[in-house]
């Protein structure tokens, strides 16, 4: 059968791409190609803000490429937008007229307020954040949004990017002190004329090209143990010093830099200014990555276009409906699991033997839906697989540390590899949080063995405790015997962290 297959080209001011998103069996449209050119259309604006015909050239031949591959994969439903460069050129009715008339594509200029709201839809539909102020630089032009209650309150578009800024106050490839300080004045006054930004104290999450590279060159400074950069966060402190260090750098060796594009060595200090110099007017004690984008935003618009709601009513929920559908897990199983490990860590707490936060039961509930998870590969190792597969996939909605929490409990075989597993991370947790998840995933443990042979019969869980003994009492609506089984195979991890003698009665 032929997947369907929708495409989005980004023409910007500093790069124009082309992402190819293709329909998996989950019924969403993931990103499957993903092609970039470094055009940089800003450096072609002329002093009276005509893109130039070469700069028009450059365009045209970088979209002839881009056709290749569209017409190679036949497809049909192209999106082609622009922004700054375009945006800001005198002479884009011409530009418009050429790429329809040379290449298969039409071509949009977005709006300010369409790039700005573009960047929120992308945000609010891939991470949890209720509030807080993005900031999206390209190479020409920098848009701001603040949302509160995953609302788009205010947005603005600065009329300047990383390419401009280098433009405008450093001559050389990186700059003197002298033109850092014209540059930090310059920003802080730009800034400051949005009423919205001073003192806010919400997290700063950064958008495009340079927020990324930003976040992948701190990664490998401190070897982070986690692979991808979506929902990564740094504090405010580690953002002034890699900002530092880089600007300590000659040309040479910041071109070097890991984690760092060769293509943006070059405008990579102007655009940390700018993220720096917003942390400190915002407050912001946190700034996070979101590596969707405005091509993002886009897509989710026209994916939910006959639905009339472009904002994702929970972002986690849809994160863990696809891993169930790409994974293979019967969800009316893991519902029942979930049930069971609610009741037993509920009546745990009722006992004094546990204390969760809010927080810790969403934990218990998004582990235990997931749990055993990576059966789907290999039953036999299912729970290294099941760490694996967590701990290195992107899960919109979620932070890394909290993926982490999630891969621990859902992977649970016992104390010794719960061990194995944290110890790349063990600098994450307290030793408190870290007794407190070997507990819990040995509750998700013991309610897997309650439902052994997915016919889901508990109905009802039961806890009474007394000096050294924990007595269960679990309702069951069939016979339990393969339960029964189960059950007393693995309650010793329980026995062992609660420091207690379990007796569990079946009973209709």
């Amino acid at each position: 059968m032929e997947q369907e297959k929708y495409a989005i080209i980004d023409i910007g001011s500093n790069t124009i791409r082309l992402v190819i998103y293709t329909r998996d069996k989950s019924g969403r449209f993931s990103e499957s190609e993903n092609v970039k050119a470094v055009a940089r259309l800003r450096n072609y604006l002329t002093d009276d803000n005509t893109l130039s015909e070469e700069g028009i050239q450059v365009l045209i031949d970088t979209l002839k490429s881009f056709q290749e591959v569209t017409r190679h994969h036949q497809l049909e439903a192209i999106k082609c937008v622009a922004t700054a460069a375009v945006r800001q050129a005198k002479n884009q009715e011409v530009i418009i007229d050429r790429v329809g008339k040379e290449t298969d594509f039409t071509m949009r200029i977005l709006s300010e307020y369409e790039e700005a709201h573009y960047g929120y839809l992308a945000v609010v539909n891939s991470m949890s954040y209720k509030s807080g102020i993005t900031v999206d630089i390209g190479g020409g032009s920098t848009e701001l949004t603040l949302f509160e209650g995953r609302e788009l309150i205010h947005f603005h578009s600065f009329p300047f990017g990383a390419l401009s800024l280098k433009k405008q106050f450093i001559e050389g490839d990186t700059p003197k002190n002298s033109e850092l300080k014209a540059l930090r004045e310059f920003l802080e006054s730009q800034f400051l004329t949005l009423d919205w930004i001073e003192g806010k104290k919400l997290p700063l999450i950064g958008i495009g090209g340079s927020a990324r590279n930003l976040a992948q060159v701190h990664q490998e400074k401190i070897d982070y143990p986690l692979s991808g950069v979506h929902q990564y966060t740094m504090k405010r402190k580690e953002v002034e010093e890699t900002n530092k260090w880089l600007g300590s750098m000659a040309f040479d060796d910041l071109q070097r830099v890991e984690g760092l594009s060769r293509d943006r060595a070059d405008i990579i200090i102007p655009a940390v200014e700018v993220f720096n110099c917003l942390m400190e007017l915002i407050d912001a004690e946190l700034f996070a990555l979101s590596r969707k984008g405005l091509r993002d935003g886009v897509f989710y618009e026209e994916m939910t276009k006959d639905f009339e709601m472009p904002v994702f009513p929970n972002v986690i929920e849809e994160s863990f409906y696809d891993l169930a559908i790409d994974y293979d897990i019967n969800l009316t199983h893991a519902i029942h699991v979930t049930n069971s490990s609610l009741m037993i860590v509920r009546e745990l707490e009722e006992q004094g033997l546990l204390e969760l936060t809010e927080k810790d039961h969403q934990w218990v509930r998004l582990g235990s839906s997931m749990y055993n998870l990576g059966s789907y590969i290999d039953s036999e190792s299912s729970n290294q697989h099941t760490f694996y597969l967590l701990a290195n996939r992107t899960i919109d909605g979620l932070l890394h540390k909290e993926r982490i929490i999630v891969a621990l409990l859902a992977s649970y075989k016992n104390k010794n590899l719960f061990k194995r597993n944290a110890a790349l991370y063990e600098d994450w947790f307290t030793e408190e949080e870290l007794d407190k998840f070997n507990i819990i995933g040995a509750v998700i443990k013991f309610a897997y063995s309650l439902n052994a042979t997915k016919r889901d019969i508990v109905e009802d869980i039961q806890l009474e405790s007394q000096k050294e003994a924990l007595i269960f009492s679990i309702q069951c609506r069939e016979d339990w015997k393969p339960e029964q089984y189960q059950v007393e195979k693995q309650k010793k991890h329980l026995e062992k962290l609660l420091k207690k003698t379990i007796t569990v009665h079946f009973h209709e």
